[in-house]
């Protein structure tokens, strides 16, 4: 039986990814799981794929709000953001709905470390962003993740994937929640529905790859060759789009507890 081996929140979309041990799942993810998302003034999202710093900003969540660190920064404390905070509408891809606005401090925190006007915004309780229905019910709710609440990949895909690449790379590159062993290679793009622990999940859709993938989370710099996401495209095409695949895109079916260690049974 499979077992989970890795989980990994990114509490800023784009940031650096913290390693849990156990964590709570909620039906928008794991929790903490990319609640802040930096913006431009227009409300359009902000991510590694043009602005590779963002990997380098370390987001540590706390009862009271968000810690934020990067090379060459002082540290911040970003209070969450008050009841009747002010809110601005902000898009993910698609999708267009209400956050709330963090404090000032925060907005100029980042736009110094970016190099531009940059406003933090928060998941609060009155954000409501629909996971696409085409492939979710009607009441799943996503944070400022792309598309899902969760994404899973296995040890033996990476494996499978370095085994072809000139210089391999790790696990971090693909920005997964939840890692797993013990199964065959590329086994999670048919898990329809799985537990661990206490939570039941589903999968949902293979997830399409970018040029993410070719940055290096430790130094922010981008592969030159476009590594892996060139040798990927040689074998992982698929899909009416033809993307490039890598990984299971998950949706919580039941909330609960989840610890490093616990098997993965596969429902179906």
């Amino acid at each position: 039986m499979p077992t989970l081996t890795s989980i990994t929140i990114y509490p800023l979309k784009s940031s650096a990814g913290l390693p849990l041990t156990r964590a709570t799942v909620e039906p928008m993810g794991l929790q903490h799981d990319r609640r802040w998302m930096a913006v431009r003034p227009d409300g359009s999202f902000m991510t590694g794929r043009e602005l590779p710093a963002l990997v380098r900003v370390r987001a540590e969540p706390g009862p009271s709000g968000l810690h934020l660190s990067a090379p060459g920064m002082p540290g911040l404390e970003v209070p969450l953001p008050p009841a009747g905070a002010p809110r601005l509408d902000v898009t993910v891809w698609d999708d267009t709905c209400s956050a709330a606005r963090a404090h000032a401090d925060a907005n100029r925190w980042l736009s110094e470390y970016l190099g531009q006007p940059t406003l933090l915004v928060y998941v609060d309780e009155r954000m409501q962003r629909p996971v696409d229905p085409k492939y979710a019910a009607p009441e799943d709710r996503v944070g400022f993740a792309d598309g899902f609440p969760l994404l899973l990949i296995s040890e033996a895909s990476l494996a499978d994937l370095n085994q072809r690449l000139a210089q391999p790379v790790p696990m971090s590159r693909f920005r997964p929640n939840l890692v797993v062993n013990g199964c065959d290679a590329f086994a999670e793009a048919g898990w329809k529905r799985l537990r661990i622990g206490t939570v039941e999940l589903a999968g949902v859709k293979p997830c399409a790859r970018c040029v993410f993938t070719t940055v290096d989370p430790e130094t922010a710099r981008a592969d030159p060759q476009q590594e892996p996401l060139r040798t990927l495209a040689t074998y992982r095409r698929m899909g009416p789009k033809k993307g490039v695949m890598f990984g299971q895109n998950v949706i919580v079916r039941r909330p609960g507890e989840i610890r490093v260690g616990d098997a993965v049974e596969i429902l179906e």
